[in-house]
């Protein structure tokens, strides 16, 4: 029994530990956001789900008035029509309603969007993100001074980059390099484009994110993951040919992950990402072997 416990628990534990590693990436049918990867992402999910509640009521209430309309008082069963040209308590109902709707909305919109605009802390580090002709440039505006450009991972490239998994490193969202981020930090993000290019979209549902990559100029904005792990979106801005294929990867690490990944990228950036993924499948697979061994 022990054996089948010890069994049922590590495929318990796989399945879990691949919904997670799907948990940043789009699904097939999938009818809801991504599981938010930061409290903002969380926030927009509330806010999403709080506007249903006045959205389906009101259009079911429309259509329900449209179905009377159309039945009632057709030509075919009232030839006759009516000569009403106003009624005061339906017209103090239909003003009164929707202000106190729109007040209703808009006072939690408000604070979304200040928050948005607002983190209320400062940024331990700021990453400059440069839309290209059809990739993103990376460059950490800090001491280290580090920059790469990062580019959809090629098919026939998945061996030697260690990316052969297509759960964690899905085809057409997967990169050679992605952005390394610490976990539980606030990152801000400079985006702009290539002063000879065209507008790109920096977008990152897990995080609630999406900014304008404008040639000559450059728009601020900021994330905090609340959880390590992969995070792709893609270029939201229809820039070109190979708009479809300029994706962007975040990889959300810990801090000490974080600083050892950044000095050894300084000397050689497919080295030290080479052993970022290994010490995140060592990481993966001892907590398995711990996990599968507390349940025997």
């Amino acid at each position: 029994m022990r054996a089948i416990a010890s069994v049922i628990a590590g495929f318990g534990i796989l399945i879990t530990s691949a919904v997670a590693s799907l948990a940043a990436q789009p699904v097939d049918g999938g009818l809801w956001h991504q599981p938010a990867g930061s409290d903002m992402m969380a926030s927009i999910e509330w806010f999403d789900a709080y506007t249903l509640w006045f959205i389906v009521p009101i259009t079911i209430f429309v259509m329900i008035l449209l179905l009377v309309v159309m039945v009632k008082f057709n030509a075919k069963a009232n030839p006759e029509p009516s000569k009403t040209s106003h009624n005061t308590f339906i017209e103090v109902v239909w003003t009164v309603v929707p202000i106190i709707v729109l007040i209703a909305i808009a006072v939690p919109s408000f604070e979304l969007l200040d928050n948005q605009f607002d983190p209320g802390e400062e940024p331990t580090l700021t990453v400059k993100a440069t839309g290209q002709t059809w990739y993103w440039d990376f460059e950490y505006q800090d001491e280290s001074e580090l920059s790469f450009s990062s580019n959809m991972l090629q098919e026939e490239d998945r061996a030697e980059a260690g990316k052969e998994d297509k759960k964690a490193y899905p085809r057409l969202l997967a990169v050679d390099n992605e952005l390394v981020v610490p976990v539980g930090e606030m990152i801000r993000v400079l985006v702009t484009a290539d002063a000879e290019g065209v507008i790109h979209n920096f977008a990152m549902p897990a995080f609630g994110l999406k900014m304008d990559a404008i040639p000559g100029r450059t728009n601020e904005t900021w994330f905090k993951a609340n959880k390590e792990g992969m995070y792709y979106g893609q270029c939201s801005e229809l820039c070109g040919i190979n708009h479809a294929f300029m994706p962007i990867g975040i990889r959300v690490v810990s801090r000490d992950q974080f600083e050892a990944w950044q000095t050894a990228a300084a000397d050689d950036l497919d080295a030290a990402n080479d052993k970022l993924v290994a010490s995140i499948a060592d990481s993966k697979n001892l907590k398995l072997a711990e996990n599968a061994q507390s349940a025997q």
